[in-house]
């Protein structure tokens, strides 16, 4: 999936988001999809050819989603979280047996891998806008990704406000922020990474058994 070119967005999906935005404009956050130019800055951000395990969090009509299932390696496995019913549905249709979808909130996160059997994510992408939820909701979730992520994991956050570097801090520290102005509105994509504390045992922590485990995570 990595080879070619990745299908476009189709028209009526852009159209559903618009008229999903008119709806619900707290919870979607943004009028349009991401761009191609914010969707590449997201995935060279993220490293996703390097990683095993990947969860995106809020991925509206799938065009960030089919930009890391284009990106990610043949074996890893997605899970995509997504509140509106309507964007669901329309994640659930797109064809690859990589991509799971799960109907429901990025405040249940923890339960929600552990209910798919998923290892702790290398990665976790959220476009949920953190700047229109109330602070003790944002710093819940990401409070959960912080304790969730493997060693070395990444989280990459793009968000039309800087609300998320403040509320991430206490959790994940100092990120970097870049600004991609090729997308509407522009956006800054955020990204932390994990520190890997773990100590060289002289075992192969990829070899089958090894994996760290979601359930272990919370332990």
């Amino acid at each position: 999936m990595a080879n070619g070119k990745r299908p476009a967005i189709p028209l009526r999906s852009r159209l559903t988001f618009f008229l999903e935005f008119l709806k619900s404009p707290l919870q979607i956050g943004s009028v349009t999809p991401s761009s191609r130019f914010l969707e590449q800055r997201i995935m060279k951000s993220a490293d996703i050819t390097s990683a095993g395990t990947i969860i995106e969090l809020g991925p509206g009509t799938g065009g960030t989603t089919r930009a890391i299932l284009h990106a990610m390696p043949p074996q890893a496995r997605l899970l995509c979280v997504e509140l509106n019913p309507l964007f669901y549905r329309l994640i659930r249709s797109i064809q690859d047996n990589r991509l799971t979808a799960h109907l429901g909130s990025a405040a249940e996160l923890k339960d929600i891998l552990v209910l798919h059997g998923l290892p702790a994510p290398d990665v976790i992408i959220s476009g949920i806008p953190f700047s229109t939820m109330s602070r003790s909701t944002g710093s819940g979730i990401l409070a959960t990704i912080a304790t969730l992520l493997a060693p070395g994991g990444r989280f990459v956050a793009y968000q039309a406000s800087d609300r998320v570097v403040d509320l991430s801090e206490p959790f994940l520290g100092t990120g970097q922020t870049q600004l991609e102005f090729l997308n509407i509105p522009p956006m800054r994509v955020c990204r932390w990474e994990k520190p890997d504390t773990r100590t060289d045992t002289g075992t192969d922590s990829s070899a089958p058994g090894r994996q760290h485990r979601a359930e272990d995570t919370y332990r």
